[in-house]
Protein backbone atom coordinates (compact mmCIF):
# COMPACT_ATOMS: atom_id res chain seq x y z
CA UNK A 1 0.00 0.00 0.00
CA UNK A 2 1.34 3.43 -0.98
CA UNK A 3 0.18 6.40 1.13
CA UNK A 4 1.51 9.96 1.14
CA UNK A 5 2.47 11.72 4.39
CA UNK A 6 4.83 14.51 5.31
CA UNK A 7 7.28 12.23 7.15
CA UNK A 8 6.44 8.88 8.69
CA UNK A 9 8.92 6.20 9.72
CA UNK A 10 7.98 3.07 11.57
CA UNK A 11 9.83 0.40 13.46
CA UNK A 12 9.26 -3.12 14.58
CA UNK A 13 9.50 -4.06 18.20
CA UNK A 14 13.26 -4.05 17.75
CA UNK A 15 13.05 -0.33 16.93
CA UNK A 16 14.72 -0.92 13.59
CA UNK A 17 13.21 0.95 10.70
CA UNK A 18 11.58 -1.28 8.08
CA UNK A 19 11.65 1.26 5.28
CA UNK A 20 11.37 4.98 5.29
CA UNK A 21 11.07 7.23 2.23
CA UNK A 22 10.94 10.98 2.10
CA UNK A 23 7.26 11.75 1.92
CA UNK A 24 6.17 8.15 1.21
CA UNK A 25 5.92 5.14 3.48
CA UNK A 26 5.51 1.48 2.67
CA UNK A 27 4.89 -0.36 5.92
CA UNK A 28 2.79 -3.02 7.58
CA UNK A 29 3.69 -1.92 11.08
CA UNK A 30 0.88 -1.24 13.54
CA UNK A 31 1.77 2.33 14.67
CA UNK A 32 1.93 3.56 11.11
CA UNK A 33 -1.24 1.70 10.15
CA UNK A 34 -3.07 3.28 13.04
CA UNK A 35 -1.84 6.71 11.97
CA UNK A 36 -2.83 6.08 8.36
CA UNK A 37 -6.28 4.79 9.30
CA UNK A 38 -6.81 7.68 11.70
CA UNK A 39 -5.77 10.25 9.09
CA UNK A 40 -7.85 8.69 6.31
CA UNK A 41 -10.84 8.42 8.62
CA UNK A 42 -10.61 12.10 9.50
CA UNK A 43 -10.27 12.96 5.81
CA UNK A 44 -13.40 11.00 4.87
CA UNK A 45 -15.48 12.33 7.71
CA UNK A 46 -14.37 15.93 7.35
CA UNK A 47 -14.37 16.38 3.58
CA UNK A 48 -15.03 13.34 1.35
CA UNK A 49 -18.45 12.18 2.49
CA UNK A 50 -20.07 15.61 2.91
CA UNK A 51 -18.78 16.72 -0.49
CA UNK A 52 -20.21 13.67 -2.23
CA UNK A 53 -23.50 13.92 -0.38
CA UNK A 54 -23.85 17.63 -1.08
CA UNK A 55 -22.95 17.11 -4.74
CA UNK A 56 -25.48 14.31 -5.19
CA UNK A 57 -28.14 16.29 -3.36
CA UNK A 58 -27.53 19.34 -5.54
CA UNK A 59 -27.70 17.23 -8.70
CA UNK A 60 -30.91 15.55 -7.56
CA UNK A 61 -32.44 18.88 -6.58
CA UNK A 62 -31.60 20.47 -9.94
CA UNK A 63 -33.13 17.52 -11.80
CA UNK A 64 -36.29 17.82 -9.70
CA UNK A 65 -36.51 21.54 -10.51
CA UNK A 66 -36.11 20.87 -14.24
CA UNK A 67 -38.77 18.14 -14.10
CA UNK A 68 -41.20 20.40 -12.26
CA UNK A 69 -40.48 23.21 -14.72
CA UNK A 70 -41.20 21.00 -17.73
CA UNK A 71 -44.31 19.57 -16.09
CA UNK A 72 -45.63 23.03 -15.31
CA UNK A 73 -45.22 24.11 -18.94
CA UNK A 74 -47.51 21.33 -20.10
CA UNK A 75 -49.96 21.04 -17.20
CA UNK A 76 -50.74 24.73 -16.73
CA UNK A 77 -51.17 25.23 -20.46
CA UNK A 78 -53.48 22.23 -20.81
CA UNK A 79 -55.67 23.54 -18.00
CA UNK A 80 -56.00 26.91 -19.71
CA UNK A 81 -56.79 25.48 -23.12
CA UNK A 82 -59.17 22.81 -21.85
CA UNK A 83 -61.48 24.96 -19.73
CA UNK A 84 -64.49 22.84 -20.77
CA UNK A 85 -62.90 19.54 -19.78
CA UNK A 86 -64.91 18.03 -16.96
CA UNK A 87 -68.24 19.11 -18.40
CA UNK A 88 -70.84 16.53 -19.34
CA UNK A 89 -71.29 15.76 -23.05
CA UNK A 90 -73.16 18.47 -24.96
CA UNK A 91 -72.14 21.12 -22.41
CA UNK A 92 -69.64 23.98 -22.60
CA UNK A 93 -67.71 26.19 -20.20
CA UNK A 94 -65.54 29.07 -21.37
CA UNK A 95 -62.53 30.31 -19.41
CA UNK A 96 -64.34 32.94 -17.32
CA UNK A 97 -67.39 30.75 -16.59
CA UNK A 98 -67.78 28.96 -13.26
CA UNK A 99 -70.28 26.31 -14.34
CA UNK A 100 -70.90 24.11 -17.37
CA UNK A 101 -73.91 25.02 -19.51
CA UNK A 102 -75.84 22.89 -22.05
CA UNK A 103 -75.28 23.72 -25.70
CA UNK A 104 -77.46 26.63 -26.77
CA UNK A 105 -80.50 25.77 -28.89
CA UNK A 106 -82.33 27.82 -31.53
CA UNK A 107 -84.52 29.78 -29.10
CA UNK A 108 -81.57 30.72 -26.90
CA UNK A 109 -79.38 31.71 -29.85
CA UNK A 110 -82.11 33.93 -31.29
CA UNK A 111 -82.90 35.55 -27.95
CA UNK A 112 -79.50 35.78 -26.24
CA UNK A 113 -76.76 35.88 -28.89
CA UNK A 114 -76.18 39.40 -30.19
CA UNK A 115 -74.33 39.83 -33.49
CA UNK A 116 -71.63 42.53 -33.35
CA UNK A 117 -69.62 42.55 -36.59
CA UNK A 118 -68.41 40.42 -39.49
CA UNK A 119 -64.93 39.02 -38.81
CA UNK A 120 -64.54 36.38 -41.53
CA UNK A 121 -66.08 34.99 -44.67
CA UNK A 122 -65.49 31.93 -46.82
CA UNK A 123 -67.31 29.98 -49.49
CA UNK A 124 -69.29 27.98 -46.92
CA UNK A 125 -70.05 30.39 -44.10
CA UNK A 126 -69.83 33.93 -42.76
CA UNK A 127 -68.42 34.41 -39.27
CA UNK A 128 -69.51 37.20 -36.92
CA UNK A 129 -68.16 38.36 -33.61
CA UNK A 130 -71.12 38.06 -31.24
CA UNK A 131 -71.92 38.27 -27.54
CA UNK A 132 -73.75 35.91 -25.22
CA UNK A 133 -74.23 36.98 -21.59
CA UNK A 134 -71.09 39.18 -21.70
CA UNK A 135 -69.12 36.30 -23.26
CA UNK A 136 -67.62 36.91 -26.70
CA UNK A 137 -68.50 34.11 -29.13
CA UNK A 138 -68.20 33.41 -32.85
CA UNK A 139 -71.49 33.11 -34.73
CA UNK A 140 -71.22 31.27 -38.07
CA UNK A 141 -73.97 31.35 -40.69
CA UNK A 142 -74.24 29.34 -43.90
CA UNK A 143 -73.37 31.53 -46.89
CA UNK A 144 -75.19 29.54 -49.57
CA UNK A 145 -77.45 26.51 -49.66
CA UNK A 146 -75.11 25.14 -52.33
CA UNK A 147 -72.72 24.30 -49.48
CA UNK A 148 -75.28 22.97 -47.00
CA UNK A 149 -73.76 19.48 -47.08
CA UNK A 150 -70.31 20.85 -46.22
CA UNK A 151 -71.75 23.01 -43.44
CA UNK A 152 -73.59 20.07 -41.87
CA UNK A 153 -70.48 17.89 -42.16
CA UNK A 154 -68.43 20.53 -40.36
CA UNK A 155 -71.03 20.83 -37.61
CA UNK A 156 -71.15 17.06 -37.13
CA UNK A 157 -67.35 16.95 -36.83
CA UNK A 158 -67.26 19.77 -34.28
CA UNK A 159 -69.87 17.89 -32.24
CA UNK A 160 -68.17 14.50 -32.49
CA UNK A 161 -64.62 15.71 -31.84
CA UNK A 162 -65.14 18.03 -28.87
CA UNK A 163 -62.01 18.11 -26.72
CA UNK A 164 -58.90 20.18 -26.01
CA UNK A 165 -57.74 20.08 -29.65
CA UNK A 166 -61.00 21.37 -31.18
CA UNK A 167 -62.73 24.75 -30.92
CA UNK A 168 -65.37 24.64 -28.20
CA UNK A 169 -68.95 24.32 -29.38
CA UNK A 170 -71.38 26.71 -27.65
CA UNK A 171 -74.55 25.89 -29.59
CA UNK A 172 -76.19 25.47 -32.99
CA UNK A 173 -79.49 25.84 -34.81
CA UNK A 174 -80.08 23.49 -37.74
CA UNK A 175 -83.24 25.29 -38.85
CA UNK A 176 -81.37 28.55 -39.39
CA UNK A 177 -78.01 26.99 -40.34
CA UNK A 178 -76.12 28.72 -37.55
CA UNK A 179 -73.26 27.59 -35.36
CA UNK A 180 -71.88 29.25 -32.20
CA UNK A 181 -68.35 28.55 -30.96
CA UNK A 182 -65.89 30.06 -28.50
CA UNK A 183 -64.22 33.24 -29.78
CA UNK A 184 -60.42 33.51 -29.84
CA UNK A 185 -59.39 37.17 -30.28
CA UNK A 186 -56.01 36.39 -31.88
CA UNK A 187 -57.81 34.84 -34.83
CA UNK A 188 -56.36 32.23 -37.15
CA UNK A 189 -52.79 30.98 -37.22
CA UNK A 190 -52.20 33.23 -40.22
CA UNK A 191 -51.97 36.10 -37.72
CA UNK A 192 -49.16 34.54 -35.66
CA UNK A 193 -46.32 36.87 -36.66
CA UNK A 194 -48.52 39.95 -36.39
CA UNK A 195 -49.70 38.98 -32.90
CA UNK A 196 -46.20 38.16 -31.63
CA UNK A 197 -44.90 41.48 -32.99
CA UNK A 198 -47.28 43.40 -30.73
CA UNK A 199 -45.56 44.94 -27.72
CA UNK A 200 -47.72 43.15 -25.15
CA UNK A 201 -46.91 39.76 -26.70
CA UNK A 202 -43.26 40.13 -27.70
CA UNK A 203 -42.12 38.15 -24.65
CA UNK A 204 -43.83 35.12 -26.19
CA UNK A 205 -41.89 35.40 -29.46
CA UNK A 206 -39.44 32.65 -28.48
CA UNK A 207 -38.47 29.24 -29.79
CA UNK A 208 -40.28 27.73 -26.78
CA UNK A 209 -43.64 29.25 -27.72
CA UNK A 210 -43.22 28.54 -31.41
CA UNK A 211 -42.10 24.94 -30.94
CA UNK A 212 -45.05 24.35 -28.59
CA UNK A 213 -47.35 25.62 -31.34
CA UNK A 214 -45.75 23.21 -33.81
CA UNK A 215 -46.19 20.41 -31.28
CA UNK A 216 -49.85 21.41 -30.89
CA UNK A 217 -50.25 21.18 -34.66
CA UNK A 218 -48.84 17.64 -34.76
CA UNK A 219 -50.94 16.71 -31.69
CA UNK A 220 -54.07 17.80 -33.54
CA UNK A 221 -53.12 15.68 -36.56
CA UNK A 222 -52.56 12.71 -34.26
CA UNK A 223 -55.98 13.27 -32.70
CA UNK A 224 -57.72 13.53 -36.07
CA UNK A 225 -55.97 10.41 -37.34
CA UNK A 226 -57.17 8.49 -34.27
CA UNK A 227 -60.40 10.29 -33.44
CA UNK A 228 -63.68 9.02 -31.96
CA UNK A 229 -65.16 9.65 -35.43
CA UNK A 230 -62.57 7.50 -37.21
CA UNK A 231 -59.36 8.33 -39.06
CA UNK A 232 -59.87 11.78 -40.53
CA UNK A 233 -57.83 13.63 -43.17
CA UNK A 234 -57.47 17.42 -43.33
CA UNK A 235 -58.52 17.95 -46.93
CA UNK A 236 -58.91 21.73 -46.69
CA UNK A 237 -55.12 22.11 -46.67
CA UNK A 238 -53.96 22.40 -50.26
CA UNK A 239 -51.72 25.40 -49.53
CA UNK A 240 -49.82 26.70 -46.52
CA UNK A 241 -52.16 29.69 -46.19
CA UNK A 242 -55.27 27.51 -46.35
CA UNK A 243 -53.83 25.11 -43.78
CA UNK A 244 -52.96 27.89 -41.33
CA UNK A 245 -56.47 29.33 -41.66
CA UNK A 246 -57.94 26.10 -40.24
CA UNK A 247 -56.43 26.74 -36.79
CA UNK A 248 -57.12 29.35 -34.12
CA UNK A 249 -54.50 30.87 -31.83
CA UNK A 250 -55.66 30.86 -28.21
CA UNK A 251 -54.98 33.59 -25.65
CA UNK A 252 -52.33 31.43 -23.96
CA UNK A 253 -50.64 30.70 -27.30
CA UNK A 254 -51.83 27.22 -28.13
CA UNK A 255 -53.77 25.89 -31.11
CA UNK A 256 -57.25 24.53 -31.64
CA UNK A 257 -58.56 23.32 -34.98
CA UNK A 258 -61.56 25.35 -36.07
CA UNK A 259 -62.61 24.58 -39.65
CA UNK A 260 -63.73 20.96 -40.03
CA UNK A 261 -65.90 21.30 -43.14
CA UNK A 262 -63.64 19.00 -45.21
CA UNK A 263 -62.62 16.10 -43.00
CA UNK A 264 -63.28 12.82 -44.87
CA UNK A 265 -62.70 9.43 -43.29
CA UNK A 266 -60.01 6.90 -44.22
CA UNK A 267 -60.24 3.22 -43.34
CA UNK A 268 -57.76 0.92 -45.04
CA UNK A 269 -59.51 -2.19 -43.70
CA UNK A 270 -62.63 -1.22 -45.64
CA UNK A 271 -60.72 0.07 -48.65
CA UNK A 272 -61.92 3.57 -47.81
CA UNK A 273 -59.57 6.24 -49.19
CA UNK A 274 -60.07 9.91 -50.08
CA UNK A 275 -59.59 12.54 -52.75
CA UNK A 276 -59.42 16.13 -51.56
CA UNK A 277 -61.74 17.81 -54.02
CA UNK A 278 -62.51 17.08 -57.64
CA UNK A 279 -60.06 19.47 -59.28
CA UNK A 280 -56.40 19.03 -60.13
CA UNK A 281 -54.01 19.99 -57.35
CA UNK A 282 -50.61 21.53 -58.06
CA UNK A 283 -47.58 22.86 -56.19
CA UNK A 284 -44.96 21.55 -53.78
CA UNK A 285 -47.06 21.91 -50.63
CA UNK A 286 -49.44 19.05 -51.44
CA UNK A 287 -48.15 15.49 -51.21
CA UNK A 288 -46.88 13.77 -54.40
CA UNK A 289 -49.78 11.30 -54.39
CA UNK A 290 -52.19 14.25 -54.56
CA UNK A 291 -50.75 15.35 -57.92
CA UNK A 292 -52.10 14.17 -61.26
CA UNK A 293 -49.86 11.16 -62.04
CA UNK A 294 -50.05 11.64 -65.83
CA UNK A 295 -49.13 15.33 -65.92
CA UNK A 296 -45.75 14.67 -67.58
CA UNK A 297 -47.35 12.72 -70.42
CA UNK A 298 -49.68 15.58 -71.28
CA UNK A 299 -52.81 13.59 -70.48
CA UNK A 300 -55.58 15.96 -69.33
CA UNK A 301 -56.76 15.68 -65.72
CA UNK A 302 -59.68 13.37 -65.02
CA UNK A 303 -61.20 13.09 -61.56
CA UNK A 304 -62.39 9.58 -62.39
CA UNK A 305 -58.83 8.43 -63.10
CA UNK A 306 -57.23 10.28 -60.19
CA UNK A 307 -55.99 7.76 -57.57
CA UNK A 308 -57.18 8.06 -53.97
CA UNK A 309 -54.90 8.39 -50.95
CA UNK A 310 -54.86 8.37 -47.13
CA UNK A 311 -53.89 10.45 -44.08
CA UNK A 312 -50.18 10.37 -44.94
CA UNK A 313 -50.83 13.48 -47.05
CA UNK A 314 -51.09 15.37 -43.74
CA UNK A 315 -47.68 14.03 -42.67
CA UNK A 316 -46.02 15.36 -45.84
CA UNK A 317 -47.06 18.92 -44.92
CA UNK A 318 -45.73 18.94 -41.34
CA UNK A 319 -42.20 20.26 -42.12
CA UNK A 320 -43.56 23.20 -44.14
CA UNK A 321 -46.04 24.20 -41.44
CA UNK A 322 -43.37 23.91 -38.73
CA UNK A 323 -40.94 25.99 -40.80
CA UNK A 324 -43.50 28.81 -40.81
CA UNK A 325 -44.35 28.41 -37.12
CA UNK A 326 -40.72 28.56 -35.97
CA UNK A 327 -40.14 31.90 -37.68
CA UNK A 328 -36.71 33.49 -37.25
CA UNK A 329 -36.21 33.51 -33.49
CA UNK A 330 -32.97 32.63 -31.64
CA UNK A 331 -32.90 28.89 -31.07
CA UNK A 332 -35.09 28.18 -34.08
CA UNK A 333 -32.17 26.91 -36.16
CA UNK A 334 -31.27 24.45 -33.40
CA UNK A 335 -34.84 23.16 -33.34
CA UNK A 336 -34.75 22.66 -37.12
CA UNK A 337 -31.46 20.77 -36.72
CA UNK A 338 -32.95 18.39 -34.13
CA UNK A 339 -36.06 17.87 -36.27
CA UNK A 340 -34.19 17.34 -39.53
CA UNK A 341 -34.28 13.54 -39.50
CA UNK A 342 -38.00 13.19 -38.74
CA UNK A 343 -38.81 15.90 -41.28
CA UNK A 344 -36.76 14.05 -43.88
CA UNK A 345 -38.90 10.98 -43.21
CA UNK A 346 -42.09 13.06 -43.53
CA UNK A 347 -41.00 14.03 -47.05
CA UNK A 348 -40.60 10.48 -48.36
CA UNK A 349 -42.11 10.16 -51.84
CA UNK A 350 -43.62 6.81 -50.89
CA UNK A 351 -46.37 7.56 -48.34
CA UNK A 352 -45.99 4.14 -46.73
CA UNK A 353 -42.45 5.13 -45.67
CA UNK A 354 -43.59 8.26 -43.85
CA UNK A 355 -43.98 8.13 -40.06
CA UNK A 356 -47.34 8.29 -38.34
CA UNK A 357 -48.43 11.45 -36.56
CA UNK A 358 -47.74 9.87 -33.17
CA UNK A 359 -44.17 9.03 -34.24
CA UNK A 360 -43.61 12.66 -35.24
CA UNK A 361 -45.23 13.86 -32.02
CA UNK A 362 -42.86 11.78 -29.87
CA UNK A 363 -39.86 13.35 -31.58
CA UNK A 364 -41.27 16.88 -31.21
CA UNK A 365 -41.89 16.39 -27.49
CA UNK A 366 -38.44 14.88 -27.00
CA UNK A 367 -36.75 17.76 -28.83
CA UNK A 368 -38.71 20.34 -26.84
CA UNK A 369 -37.86 18.72 -23.50
CA UNK A 370 -34.17 18.30 -24.31
CA UNK A 371 -33.85 21.90 -25.52
CA UNK A 372 -35.54 23.20 -22.37
CA UNK A 373 -33.22 21.10 -20.18
CA UNK A 374 -30.18 22.34 -22.08
CA UNK A 375 -31.26 25.98 -21.80
CA UNK A 376 -31.95 25.62 -18.06
CA UNK A 377 -28.56 23.97 -17.55
CA UNK A 378 -26.83 26.71 -19.54
CA UNK A 379 -28.44 29.43 -17.42
CA UNK A 380 -27.39 27.59 -14.25
CA UNK A 381 -23.77 27.55 -15.43
CA UNK A 382 -23.91 31.29 -15.99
Amino acid sequence: MLVEFQSVCCTHASSEPVRCLSGWIITPCEPALRQIQSTMGRSRSSSGVPTVVVGLAALLFSNVLIYLYLASLYQSDVQLVSSHIGCQPQHFKMATMKNCTPWLQCSQINAEVRKLKLIGQGAIKKVYLAEWRTQKVALSKLSSLDYLEDFLHGLSMVQALQGPHVVQLVGFCLEEHTLVTEHHPHGSLLNLDVVLAQEQHQQHNTWQTRLRLATDYVSILHYLHNSPAGRRVMCDSNSLEKTLSQFLLTNDFHLVVNDLDALPEVDASRGLLVKCGHRELTGDFVAPEQLWPFRDSGKPFSDDLMPEYDEKTDIWKIPDVTWFLMGRVPGGDLAHFHLFQIHDQCKKEDPTLRPSAVDVLKVYKSVYSSMVRDSVGFRDML
